[in-house]
């Protein structure tokens, strides 16, 4: 393997060659494929809590939104967490292209399930979804760090630029399937666009072959239909298994603890089997770094959840009347996290190169560390405006969760793009596609601890038994703590990051 850390154009054999804007081809095939898979899954994001809420749970009065949160928050979850098995059998079975496709085609099928007007296929529908993103979310960001030569600066940048992929699509869904089809024909066609979304994913990445060549392929005597066919099976199986998941939300959460400590001890234990300490002291850092990924997406992905309930009840629309605005409009507001991340990605992608040029390029833990801090800041932003700018109608400006959202947004270009590309780095190379099961497995953590808290800020007490409706001020309680929560861990990770940083042996 040569390693290149010029940004040359020479790759080790087994990589693509060409470059277009100084980056592989195929890394512009994997964002468009990418781009088109995001649409669907943020297309039908932006209404899945709201829809379940009004649809499924209307008769609980004021109890729906609590409902729908730890539904959604379950969904969320599962959707991650099934990122660790998606891994093994990409590095172990079908490989990575394969794995994809199989992925994609059982997305859209559950999407196209969302359609029945019945909890329980609607719950079939999500299943299918968690079990076909397993396949394909964690093993699509694994080909992006295989474009590149281990040592490559342009790694960084290249993820930064796959994650403006992921955010174009994310960017166009809500505004087509919320804000447009949802308050024109109803939320559930919102799902109907978001499954077309699914299929143009599923046929780029056909189109995509050539320019991917041997990347991502399955190895040889790994590549016959069998095997396709059987992981097919299997995910069927666990789409089964979640389905039982997503109505029971306590087992859920010791599942995904026990997960998660046995996958803590597999990378322990694979560490010290490798006789390497180097690598054992990598993949301890690497774990120390997936609770700040926790922590930080707990608090951010009140977005889809208390958010988005928070921008329907209380927020001044952003256009249209309010009854518009609560039909639907209110999911524009999913557009901005996108829109800002297309805005200031390509700022993040120039800066990091040169601020490692000049030596004062923040390490990965202080990258982590700024991102809890901003997403801290966006939450007491939105306290200082109850607190301070309501109007007669007790509703807050618009622009107030705007610039929240924008907080948000920054905290997330200094951790997430940062992220995956530190699994790639971190990672034995024959573990790369568990390693980021496990990342997005830590993410399935924090988007069930997401759920429970947004039922709490947004579903509302009890009187006497009976519940009773969220009020503005319960939002503005559980933003102050949320607050203290992203402050305290960013400035812990602030001290740690020497630390942390001797225990990667020179990643950056």
């Amino acid at each position: 393997m040569t390693d290149r850390t010029d940004g040359a154009s020479t790759l080790q054999p087994d990589l693509p060659a060409g470059e277009f804007m100084g980056h592989p081809k195929a890394l512009w095939q994997l964002f468009n494929i990418e781009m088109w898979e995001r649409f669907a899954f943020y297309g039908m994001r932006a209404v899945l809590a709201v829809y379940v809420a009004t649809t499924f749970f209307g008769h609980l009065g004021a109890g729906a939104n609590a409902e729908a949160s730890l539904v959604y928050g379950g969904y969320t979850a599962l959707v991650y967490a099934t990122g660790i098995a998606g891994g093994y059998v990409a590095d172990h079975i079908l490989g990575y292209q394969r794995s994809i496709l199989l992925g994609a085609i059982i997305m859209a099928s559950g999407l196209f399930v969302l359609l029945i007007e019945d909890l329980n296929w609607f719950l079939v529908g999500l299943a299918l979804i968690v079990a076909g993103n397993g396949l394909f979310k964690p093993n699509i960001s694994t080909m992006v760090g295989k474009l590149y030569s281990a040592g490559d600066i342009r790694r960084d940048s290249g993820f930064t630029i796959f994650y403006m992929g992921i955010n174009l699509g994310a960017m166009i869904a809500p505004l087509i399937t919320a804000s447009w089809i949802g308050a024109t024909w109803g939320m559930k066609w919102g799902f109907f666009a978001a499954g077309i979304g699914m299929i143009l994913s599923t046929f780029f990445l056909e189109l995509a072959k050539k320019s991917l060549g041997q990347v991502g392929a399955p190895e040889e005597g790994k590549d016959g239909w069998g095997r396709f066919f059987a992981v097919g099976a299997g995910a069927l199986v666990l789409a089964g298994l979640v389905f039982f998941l997503l109505s029971e939300s306590t087992i859920l959460g010791y599942l995904l603890v026990t997960i998660m400590l046995a996958l803590v001890l597999y990378f322990v234990m694979a560490g010290i089997r490798s006789k390497n300490k180097v690598q054992l002291h990598r993949y301890i850092a690497m774990l120390i770094l997936f609770l700040a990924n926790a922590c930080f997406w707990a608090l951010f992905e009140q977005a889809g959840s208390s958010m988005n309930f928070f921008a329907r009840e209380f927020v001044t629309p952003m256009v249209g009347s309010m009854e518009t605005w609560q039909a639907g409009g209110f999911g524009i507001f999913q557009s901005l996290n996108p829109l800002y991340i297309l805005l200031f990605a390509p700022v993040f992608a120039i800066l990091w190169p040169k601020l490692d040029k000049k030596g004062i390029n923040p390490s990965i833990p202080r990258k982590f560390a700024l991102g809890l801090i901003q997403v801290a800041l966006g939450f007491l932003v939105l306290v200082f405006a109850i607190g301070n700018m309501q109007n007669a109608a007790g509703l807050v400006p618009w622009i107030f969760l705007a610039l929240c959202y924008l907080l948000h947004t920054t905290g997330e270009l200094c951790l997430s793009p940062i992220g995956l590309s530190m699994v790639t780095k971190l990672a034995d190379e024959k573990e790369v596609g568990l390693a980021m099961g496990g990342w997005f497995l830590s993410i399935a953590m924090a988007q069930y601890v997401a759920g429970l808290i947004a039922a709490i800020a947004s579903g509302g007490g009890s009187e006497h038994g009976a519940p009773v409706a969220a009020t503005i001020n319960q939002y503005s309680d559980v933003y102050m703590q949320l607050f203290w929560i992203g402050l305290v861990f960013g400035i812990a990770y602030l001290v740690l990051a020497p630390a942390i940083n001797k225990l990667m042996h020179g990643v950056k």
